[in-house]
């Protein structure tokens, strides 16, 4: 018994050094439990965290005490995360923030990168991974995937990052891809391949 009391805060300080003095976290989700059951996992690891619940709220927030670390889902009831990354960002340049979307792909990665986004994790993504990717120093190489993507996924891909550069017009994407218009907002209208 005495071992977990010892280990367990010797873990934490570890957690808590990896964080740096700046422990500021906002988690901008839709998404209620998994936004506190993140918020929970956090704090847990040392971070002071601050949650939003939309986008006007996360913005904000981020507007009145931007955080050293921020955790933005791409997908939010009333806009997208792009939105409160470009806030933070336009407030304080040394914010590591990670992007979290269920509805991955490439184009929107990159912009989420270009726009200040150190890393972009597909949900589900734990406690675990989140934690990895905010305090992962520049440099560090990341483990590749033990599954890479399948066909079907890659040709999503290129059609999601041809309807990006094609500022999301269908009609304009389906003339590019040579494919018809209904067949492709069929396609966008799902999910990602796995």
């Amino acid at each position: 018994m005495t071992e977990k009391s010892t280990t367990a805060p010797s873990a934490q300080s570890s957690d808590a050094d990896l964080i740096g003095p700046d422990r500021t976290l906002l988690i901008v989700d839709d998404d209620g439990p998994f936004l506190r059951r993140l918020a929970r996992a956090m704090e847990a690891r040392g971070f002071t965290v601050d949650i939003a619940e939309s986008v006007a709220e996360g913005i904000a927030k981020a507007k009145g005490n931007p955080p050293k670390h921020a955790v933005i889902d791409l997908r939010l009831g009333d806009g997208s995360g792009l939105d409160v990354i470009e806030a933070i960002r336009g407030r304080r340049d040394d914010t590591r923030m990670i992007m979290l979307t269920g509805y991955g792909n490439i184009a929107t990665a990159v912009n989420a990168v270009k726009l200040g986004a150190v890393d972009y994790l597909a949900k589900p993504a734990d406690a675990d991974d989140i934690f990895a990717a905010l305090v992962q120093r520049q440099g560090e190489r990341v483990e590749p995937p033990e599954n890479p993507m399948s066909a079907d996924r890659v040709r999503w891909e290129h059609i999601q990052r041809v309807y990006e550069m094609c500022d999301r017009n269908v009609s304009e994407t389906a003339r590019r891809l040579n494919m018809h218009r209904r067949t492709l907002q069929r396609i966008l209208a799902k999910r990602a391949p796995k």
